[in-house]
């Protein structure tokens, strides 16, 4: 495939779902073209003297498409699996297609731009089919995403697995909220951890996180299907460590129940924030006891790391 190859991803959904269809799509990118014609009044045939297009006028109001067009050098499987999680997560109802490939090539497309990915000082994330060099006293991820969110490629990971590696010291009692792919449990677990428990809405994440699992070699790391906390066992006690690589909105929604699962001093890392809504995330955390300590950025993203002190 070649660079100045570009897909569309077109969303379709009901009306009522149209902003955070289009929150949720410009996390992938902000470049949005939005198809609405819930405005335009039927039987009218003029705007500001213009004639409208039959097809406008017949078309159901009631339904919104929304449109981003990504580059062919990007890994389209990830940012499709991305935007299912997500509306999963939002109960959002919304059917997606690609424009420009069909399903069977954008399903194993990406391949050929997936290279191992060094983060921080330690951890090395390489796909199966590359070979890679470890630096001293490194660790490597084996990560075949298949169709689910999580290779280290986008920023959102990289982040977190980077607070991972600074502030995980081992014996750690861990949950991994929306896991995706398993990236992050897995990494943990590579660092240290005594117990990872990971959890994700999709089945197909779940499957892909548990092959991921299994190719690691890592047999502390659990992985089943749960909306957010919905479905979270407390069978090995509290937990003392959190991640959630999610969205803003659900890190809000969720941070009230979070204290009901973790022990005092227990070290949540969120990631998934742009930065223009990091005061917010940050604020709804600190309302329930979590106080920040450490944060990091890169592009348009962050991920802040907070300890919990019961009230």
């Amino acid at each position: 495939m070649e660079n100045n190859i570009w897909i569309q991803i077109k969303v379709t959904c009901e009306l009522k779902y149209r902003d955070t269809v289009c929150n949720i799509m410009s996390v992938v990118d902000p470049g949005l073209m939005i198809e609405d014609y819930s405005d335009i009044e039927t039987g009218l045939n003029t705007v500001y003297g213009e004639l409208i297009d039959e097809t406008i006028l017949n078309a159901d109001k009631n339904i919104v498409s929304v449109s981003i067009y990504i580059s062919g050098d990007r890994p389209l499987g990830e940012n499709i699996s991305f935007l299912k999680e997500r509306f999963a997560a939002n109960n959002v109802e919304a059917s997606i297609e690609t424009l420009g490939l069909n399903e069977n090539e954008w399903a194993s497309s990406w391949k050929q731009y997936y290279k191992p990915i060094n983060i921080g000082e330690r951890i090395v994330v390489c796909p199966p089919w590359e070979k890679c060099e470890l630096p001293k006293n490194g660790i490597l991820v084996e990560m075949d995403p298949g169709m689910a969110f999580g290779t280290g490629s986008h920023e959102t990971t990289r982040l977190v697995m980077r607070l991972l590696e600074k502030h995980l010291h081992g014996g750690e009692h861990l949950l991994d909220i929306g896991t995706g792919s398993g990236i992050l449990a897995i990494c943990a677990s590579k660092l240290g951890a005594q117990r990872c428990s990971s959890y994700d809405i999709d089945p197909v994440a779940v499957r892909v996180a548990k092959d991921n699992i299994a190719s690691n070699r890592v047999t502390n790391v659990s992985c089943d299907v749960s909306d957010l906390l919905s479905n979270v066992t407390l069978e090995y006690g509290k937990y003392n460590f959190v991640t959630a690589n999610i969205v803003s909105e659900i890190i809000i929604r969720m941070a009230p129940d979070l204290p009901k699962y973790i022990d005092d001093n227990a070290i949540l890392i969120v990631s998934g924030i742009v930065d223009s809504k990091q005061e917010i995330t940050v604020t709804a955390l600190e309302e329930v006891g979590f106080v920040p300590f450490d944060e990091l950025h890169e592009n348009e993203w962050c991920a802040v790391a907070l300890q919990y002190k019961k009230p």
